[in-house]
């Protein structure tokens, strides 16, 4: 199976700008874990993951000043719409991430997460056949 079909093509994008309570706001009224922050003054895509918003909130930061600018990853693994689930789960393993930013060309497509890949295994397991 391919990231294309498991990955959510309804992305949240932020800006850098953005604070951190926006952003988790957004990210909670979608139920997900993660945004996409891209900085139209740079060239690439970052991901605000809940884990970055927990480390900042675990070190007293305030969360209406701080930015989601300041406190995301710029050293984004990306998966191509291409990739297996089998390839992406390798890659978060091996990264140690949840989250993948999936890049179609220099296109944002989707995200796939943990949760993606577990629900296609589990799938996988339980199905007749």
């Amino acid at each position: 199976m391919q990231v294309r079909e498991v990955m959510s093509s309804q992305v949240l994008v932020v800006g850098p700008e953005h604070t951190l309570r926006q952003a988790a706001r957004m990210m909670s009224e979608r139920g997900i874990g993660s945004a996409v922050v891209i900085d139209p003054d740079s060239e690439g895509v970052g991901i605000m993951t809940e884990r970055d918003l927990l480390n900042a909130i675990g070190r007293g930061l305030d969360c209406d000043v701080e930015r989601t600018g300041a406190h995301l990853t710029w050293d984004v693994v990306y998966a191509g719409p291409e990739w297996t689930v089998e390839e992406a789960a390798t890659a978060m393993a091996r990264g140690g991430f949840r989250h993948l930013v999936v890049l179609d060309g220099r296109e944002v497509a989707g995200v796939i997460s943990l949760r993606d890949v577990v629900r296609v295994w589990a799938t996988e397991r339980v199905a007749p056949g």
